[in-house]
């Protein structure tokens, strides 16, 4: 693996040396045309800059969710976009951030380090090593297939796109529920400069991040290197080691290197690593089962646990990416590649208790080694003609070796502690070809069509033959199976813009996640049969207006999800987890939102989602739970943001800013009954900014969680207890930032 990276870099590094050498060639012979990057990371030309033709008094916030730069009131989908300016001053760091902000968003985190998206009721609690995510996370247009490989610091973002519904036509692989695209800054070709920052808050948190941007003379190519370093000391006690849990120690880098070798093609290329390493989390018993039981001891202290382990999580990840641009006569021709390796261990106790207040003991591991790669080619339309198109070819690789180790020593079932291991090996191999295209039929009317047929190939070898005993199913085995999945997905729509401040769409769009094999089955019969594809239809109508001038942003959709075959998760009696697929769903919802600047330097945002996503035919265990909502999935959520910026005749601002968020209760399991049921929330984060003090410095005082919300993250209920964990506590600090 160290020499696959060592000649990955040596790959890298010679082909930036290459290209940085023509670049200066280029410079030399006068050939700098004054074009840069586009704003969504792509490297296709950007003539004039974007939003160059929009008045200085109309909002404009660039998007890339159709693969090309756009104005997101112009955009015929939903979107929930968080800029660089407010993706630093609200702190927003990690998934969860995103996912609380929001609307139409949530996630699971037990770990933290494995989050589980679910966006409009579709997500998938699959971690193994066969299993896919139902919502998807890219970073720079590279898929994140495995839980634990979302791991990025949002420090020198460009913006954060969260797109609903499934994207089964333009993204790679596909995804059913919606997509995070992370969108980094990319080097500068015109700015030689940087930005430091340093962070102090409770908990003894220490933050520190930079970046660089160099340059290259005769602007023809910039080096941008970007890193952050992030620690806090932990949120809860351990009474019974004496210690602090759920600590963070969070080490992130990011290389660029660009170039424009001659008139016509482009290049870049990016080195980028996180390493983790945390203790926790920290569980604990929250309800037994009946209540009462004496087999644990209840903990509903969310600063206290009383675990026999500290736990840990450890995650380290880094790869690199390539992106090649060449402009011909009449398209784009883009090359897209990346190559990430994943090593994780997560161990924790899973009751949360010990030997004096719990008399059965649960604890685990997950270990997991995965490389990800994949391979883009697209050819897309010029920009500025009535018809823009893209078609492509895409292909992942995935490889994951997982172990998934389940400990129990519960002297009511066995005289000494057993042990059961389930070591997992499973190789994914998918393939796509994708075409969309928008057609302006007159000045007011767009037509929208696009297509993507994937196969995906799947090879799994599972074993629990080193267990103590079978402790989740009835026999050891040692399986090999394999199994192929494959489907068509489409988007078809129309957009009406009858003025610059007005857009009404239709849309319908088809997603599809492919089929997979159970990490913890219960024999050699469960392992070797696979569960198979889900697929959802989406059906949605929107409206995007601009009023008064642009002092009024509102946009509202209307949407109908045909959810067919869900793979979702369930514990079965004998306590082996089980991915089922549950027949069918629908998932009906609205969400709004709403922009207002009523006079200069106030800003009134909010957004709401009205999701509710139901079974209609699912069956568990004899149970019939047509009628019950789905996991994981807020009925109401809504956020409220006001700021006011006040601009001092020097040039300083000072800026006072809140944020409110609210999510109505939440089922953990799908029979919606007590006790994995979380209770509504309201979240409140608010900061004051000091901006351009002396031209350079930067000051915000801030705080997260004022209202000390402690909600649960996590819930389960497994053995007779019902055991979770809880949300950070209220955290605060001061940030002092200086360019230069």
């Amino acid at each position: 693996m160290r020499r696959t990276i060592q000649r990955l870099s040596f790959t890298v590094a010679a082909m930036a040396l290459a290209t940085a050498t023509a670049a200066h060639a280029q410079d030399a012979e006068g050939g700098d045309d004054g074009t840069d990057i586009e704003e969504d990371g792509s490297l296709a030309r950007n003539a004039g800059g974007p939003g160059n033709a929009e008045s200085e008094d109309k909002p404009m916030i660039v998007v890339s969710a159709q693969r090309r730069d756009e104005d997101l009131q112009d955009v015929p989908v939903t979107v929930t976009v968080f800029g660089a300016d407010e993706i630093e001053d609200a702190r927003i760091q990690q998934i969860d951030d995103i996912a609380t902000r929001t609307v139409g968003l949530s996630f699971d985190a037990f770990p933290a380090t494995q989050p589980r998206l679910f966006i409009r009721g579709i997500g998938s609690s699959d971690r193994g090593a066969a299993g896919d995510p139902s919502a998807a996370v890219f970073l720079d247009e590279v898929y994140l297939g495995r839980p634990a490989a979302v791991a990025f610091d949002a420090f020198d973002i460009e913006r954060i796109e969260v797109l609903k519904g499934p994207q089964g036509t333009l993204y790679g692989r596909n995804v059913v529920g919606g997509a995070v695209n992370v969108i980094t800054r990319k080097p500068d070709l015109y700015d030689t400069g940087g930005q430091a920052e340093f962070t102090y808050g409770n908990f003894d948190r220490l933050d520190l991040a930079g970046f660089v941007n160099l340059p290259f003379a005769g602007n023809t190519g910039a080096v941008r290197v970007s890193g952050a370093y992030r620690s806090h000391d932990g949120y809860v006690r351990n009474t019974f080691l004496g210690t602090d849990v759920e600590d963070q120690d969070t080490l992130s880098g990011r290389f660029q290197f660009y170039a424009e070798p001659s008139d016509n093609f482009r290049a870049l290329f990016t080195v980028y690593g996180t390493r983790d390493r945390a203790t926790g989390p920290a569980n604990r018993p929250l309800e037994t089962d009946p209540p009462g039981s004496p087999l644990y001891t209840v903990n509903l202290d969310p600063d206290t646990t009383t675990g026999s382990i500290p736990g840990n999580q450890d995650r380290d990840t880094y790869g690199v990416r390539a992106e090649l641009g060449l402009d011909l006569p009449f398209a784009t021709l883009t090359f897209l590649g990346s190559y990430r390796e994943l090593q994780y261990n997560a161990g924790y106790d899973f009751d949360g208790g010990n030997a004096t207040n719990n008399i059965i003991q649960i604890s685990g591991s997950n270990d997991e080694e995965a490389e990800l790669s994949s391979q883009e080619l697209r050819l897309s339309s010029l920009p500025g003609g009535g018809v823009n198109w893209v078609v492509g070819f895409y292909h992942y690789n995935q490889q994951v070796e997982r172990s998934d180790v389940f400990n129990l020593d519960a002297p009511p079932v066995a005289p000494i502690p057993l042990t059961e291991i389930y070591e997992q090996d499973a190789s994914l191999d998918s393939v796509a070809v994708f075409a969309d295209v928008s057609v302006a039929v007159s000045d007011t009317i767009t037509l929208i069509a696009g297509g993507r047929y994937s196969r995906d190939d799947k090879t799994y070898s599972i074993t629990n033959a080193n267990s103590d005993a079978p402790l989740r199913g009835d026999e050891f085995f040692d399986v090999t199976a394999e199994a192929s999945f494959d489907d068509f997905t489409f988007r078809g729509g129309i957009d009406f813009q009858p003025s610059d401040d007005h857009l009404f769409y239709a849309m319908v769009s088809r997603g599809f996640k492919a089929g997979g094999f159970q990490d913890t089955p219960a024999n050699a019969a469960e392992a070797a049969t696979p569960f198979a594809p889900e697929t959802a239809i989406q059906y949605e109508i929107g409206q995007k207006s601009s009023l008064f001038g642009g002092t009024v942003i509102w946009n509202n959709t209307l949407y109908y999800l045909d959810y067919t075959d869900l793979q979702t998760r369930r514990t079965l009696p004998d306590g082996s987890i089980v991915t089922d697929n549950a027949g069918q769903a629908s998932i009906k919802g609205y969400e709004t939102q709403l922009t207002v600047r009523p006079f200069a330097g106030f800003v009134l945002s909010g957004s709401y989602a009205y999701t509710d996503a139901t079974f209609d035919v699912y069956e568990e265990d004899g149970v019939d739970l047509a009628g019950n909502r789905l996991s994981r999935t807020p009925l109401h959520k809504l956020t409220v943001s006001p700021s006011y910026t006040y601009a001092f005749p020097g040039g300083m601002e000072l800026t006072l800013a809140a944020d409110y968020r609210y999510a109505s209760e939440i089922f953990d399991d799908n029979s919606n009954q007590p006790p994995e049921i979380r209770e509504p929330t309201h979240f409140v984060d608010a900061r004051i900014v000091l901006d351009n003090i002396a031209d350079r410095f930067r000051l915000s005082l801030w705080g997260k969680n004022l209202t000390d919300e402690r909600t649960r993250t996590f819930q389960s209920l497994f053995l007779g207890g019902n055991f979770g964990a809880f949300s950070p506590p209220r955290t605060y600090g001061a940030t002092v930032g200086v360019d230069f």
